[in-house]
């Protein structure tokens, strides 16, 4: 027999050795939750006189049942259907062209400003994160129309690259949040009150991008010159062109948020929205047709073998008993709640630099989450800061998964000078992670004020 500690503490770390051997997220916790179940569930049977064959047989069971169970759950759960919805959103809008209307539209408002295509940049990152959800697929996107205008005006390649790298990372806190979604379900938290607790958070964290990118061309002129200055006219076409994207987001983002439509319903509306600005663009071709809705069966199928994945891991981990130690633990110390806070955010900023974000957060959640309820913080808020950490390791070195996007796409910039030019954006999302703590209702006012509660 194995205490059940010690087990939780190896499933922890077997977990960590297949994602380091580049097993996929969920198959990997998936695996270890099954194996973990049966383990402790015959360690259970047998501590009350049962044979070993018999426990194990017994286990084995309850492990099966567990894993059709959570299996169904996930793949029938009602609200999940965002996820499709919004990645298909996300696809078309990508398709359609609206990419480089909001990259037009930022540039001719701000590239004449030093610094300015960078800050144009941050600000179509953050646009086109309301479309697609993605910070993946912002950084993608918005690096391939940004780069070669930064690298035209002779932009600082680490300025340049890690404006879209950081950019990039909005994907992941404005609404609608993949990254929210997942955290929605797995804390069994309001889809439609974390997407508005993003709002504010998300638009404060663009300005501090951009008041980064201020700082660093106040520090070096030279890492970011002036583009080409745009007349009256040219500015307010561009805003016209731009028109069908804030259409979209304000009727799919702006109807959840007055309660018109569901998270679910606001999700297909957008989706459908986005397929008629892509119609009437006529960009939908028969290929483009066919790598939307292959990109976005990819994507559905990977987060939703994630979150079965950890829908069965986290009961194991519950069987375990170790995140309720680690509350003990924990609240025992004499540091105060902003001492455990400022622990467990520097926990997730270590593992940042070595894991993936959906990872981190699923593998994290059934540990951290036990001790936000125990000191009884509001899951919302600390829901917020989550992802704002886990934005920090998109660009943190080693594994930062934005860099390697950028990467992929300045294939002539090393990678040290776009690790160089993350800093202001990482140093602006930490201060970011300050302001919600102490001030707490930037996250808390929109859902509190819509919603109540």
């Amino acid at each position: 027999m194995i205490s059940l500690t010690l087990l939780g503490i190896l499933g922890l770390l077997s977990l960590f050795v297949l994602l380091a051997l580049r097993m996929p997220v969920g198959l990997s916790m998936l695996g270890v939750g099954f194996i973990g179940t049966i383990i402790a569930n015959e360690n259970k049977f047998m501590a009350v006189g049962m044979a070993e064959d018999q426990a194990w047989a017994r286990g084995l069971k309850i492990a099966y049942s567990n894993l059709a169970g959570e299996t169904f759950e996930a793949a029938s759960n009602y609200n999940l259907l965002v996820i499709p919805m919004f990645v298909l959103m996300g696809n078309l809008a990508g398709v359609s062209g609206m990419s480089n209307d909001l990259f037009s539209a930022a540039y001719r408002w701000m590239g004449h400003l030093r610094g300015g295509l960078a800050s144009a940049t941050i600000a179509a990152c953050a646009g086109f994160a309301a479309l697609s959800g993605s910070s993946l697929a912002s950084a993608v996107t918005m690096g391939r129309v940004a780069l070669p205008e930064m690298k035209k005006y002779k932009y600082a390649d680490s300025l340049a690259t890690g404006s879209v790298a950081a950019g990039g990372t909005l994907g992941f806190l404005i609404p609608p949040s993949g990254g929210m979604i997942i955290y929605a379900v797995l804390t069994e938290q309001s889809i439609g009150r974390l997407f508005m607790a993003g709002v504010f958070p998300g638009i404060i964290l663009t300005l501090l991008f951009i008041g980064a990118i201020y700082f660093t061309v106040i520090r070096n002129p030279e890492a970011g010159p002036r583009g080409t200055r745009f007349g009256r006219s040219e500015r307010l076409s561009s805003l016209v062109r731009a028109l069908p994207i804030l259409a979209v987001v304000l009727a799919t983002i702006g109807g959840m948020y007055t309660g018109f439509f569901t998270p679910v319903e606001a999700s297909s509306v957008g989706a459908f929205l986005t397929f008629v600005v892509a119609l009437a663009r006529r960009s939908l071709d028969w290929q483009a047709s066919k790598q939307v809705i292959l990109e976005t069966m990819n994507a559905t199928a990977t987060v939703f073998m994630i979150i079965i994945g950890a829908f069965v891991f986290i009961p194991f981990m519950s069987l375990t008993e170790l995140p309720a130690q680690l509350v003990v633990i924990l609240t025992s110390l004499p540091i105060g709640e902003i001492g455990i806070l400022l622990i467990v955010v520097l926990i997730y900023m270590f593992l940042g630099m070595f894991l993936e974000a959906m990872a981190m957060l699923v593998l994290t959640i059934p540990v951290v989450i036990p001790i936000a309820v125990a000191l009884e913080w509001d899951l919302i808020w600390f829901g917020i800061i989550v992802v704002i950490v886990l934005e920090m390791g998109m660009i943190s070195p080693p594994v930062g998964i934005n860099v390697f996007i950028v990467k992929s796409i300045a294939q002539d910039v090393p990678m040290a000078t776009i690790f160089r030019g993350i800093w202001p954006f990482w140093f602006a999302m930490a201060a970011m992670i300050g302001l919600l703590i102490l001030f707490p209702q930037i996250a808390l006012f929109l859902p509190q004020a819509v919603v109540g509660g």
